[in-house]
């Protein structure tokens, strides 16, 4: 997941909901956190409009990109924790309007786990925050493919602690993964570690890989929670959670925002929601196979919008990393869409004799 974005399942659901899908596999990229969702399987059955599905996932991916970019900003004008509260609780806006226009706002306060969705908060929260902090210092497009690490780290943390079955295809895809967020990363701390780079970006890049960490396990917490609850009650909780948790960070040096950083606040917040919302409505219309790889539309925009708002010249190593990281990331989409395909085909010769 990009960093910024939250790890609430906006294409996932139980069975009793047939209007979403559910989601098994975390294979493909998903845009930190602060936010976004766990798809549904690769090669399943998603809607029948994928140029719909396309459309609402580049609108899901500008609006996260926006978001990131005001979070940017401000970085240096707010801390941290401040951000979290105002990204966290202005996105609530959008999602209690689609809640509300679903006929889904009554539900989605029932739940039988409440110390769950504490926990899980906590985790993406903490994702979130350190996900802020690595925006602020790093350069635009390095940020972001940094933020690729976490369905990579997902797809770990899954076969680890979930059980779920890795075959050697997809291992293979993850380890040309992680290298290539090496290959970003290792320039930045070597060279503070000569003392020619800068404390702040090495900082950045720790910041941005421990939110790739936790943004796993708040994936792992996710999936536990789509066995009882709801779809809308995982986002509304999260939302809620972190708006709340990020309030315990005022005794550390919050500031009283100008009309203008105000102004950021709310577009990031409203931004946030708008890209759950956009990821949720693109999984109803196609295929997670389809849509997935248009999640690296954010390293192009990143690129165009660091290069023309803060004049942040691409390196080499961001590029060669960045393309080690989509290649992996769209080989292990693939991946599961075929393996999805042999399901359904296995399935389908087995059902009559069953």
């Amino acid at each position: 997941m990009a960093p910024g974005q939250d790890t609430s399942p906006a294409g996932e659901e139980r069975n009793d909901d047939p209007q979403l899908t559910r989601a098994r596999h975390p294979a493909g990229p998903a845009l930190p956190a602060a936010g976004k969702a766990v798809p549904p399987a690769a090669g399943s059955t998603g809607g029948t409009r994928p140029l719909v599905g396309i459309a609402l996932k580049l609108l899901s991916v500008t609006s996260f990109v926006i978001m990131v970019t005001v979070i940017k900003m401000t970085g240096s004008a707010m801390p941290t924790g401040e951000i979290v509260f105002f990204r966290s609780a202005f996105a609530l806006v959008p999602v209690f309007i689609y809640l509300a226009m679903r006929g889904q706002m009554a539900i989605a306060w029932r739940t039988s786990r409440p110390i769950l969705h504490l926990v899980r908060g906590l985790v993406g929260v903490s994702a979130m925050g350190l996900s802020f902090y690595g925006i602020a210092q790093l350069p635009l497009p390095d940020a972001i493919a940094i933020g690729y690490a976490m369905p990579l780290l997902t797809v770990v943390f899954a076969a680890i602690f979930l059980g779920e079955s890795v075959r050697v295809f997809r291992w293979t895809a993850v380890a040309i993964g992680l290298t290539g967020v090496l290959v970003i990363s290792w320039p930045r701390l070597t060279l503070f570690e000569a003392g020619l780079g800068s404390t702040g970006e090495a900082l950045g890049v720790i910041a941005l890989l421990l939110s790739a960490t936790f943004g796993a396990s708040a994936a792992m917490l996710v999936r536990r929670l789509t066995v009882t609850e709801k779809t809308p009650t995982i986002v509304l909780y999260f939302s809620l959670s972190a708006a709340i948790l990020a309030l315990f960070t005022f005794p550390f040096g919050w500031v009283m925002p100008d009309l203008y950083i105000f102004s950021l606040m709310l577009i990031a917040g409203i931004c946030g929601g708008l890209a759950q919302i956009f990821l949720t409505q693109s999984y109803r219309h196609a295929d997670v196979s389809t849509i997935a790889p248009f999640e690296y539309a954010s390293i192009l925009f990143g690129l165009a919008i660091g290069y023309l708002l803060f004049d942040e010249v691409p390196t080499a190593s961001m590029l060669i990393g960045t393309a080690i990281v989509v290649a992996a990331g769209i080989f292990i989409i693939l991946r599961e869409h075929r393996l999805g395909l042999e399901r359904r085909a296995q399935r389908r010769l087995v059902g009559p004799q069953g």
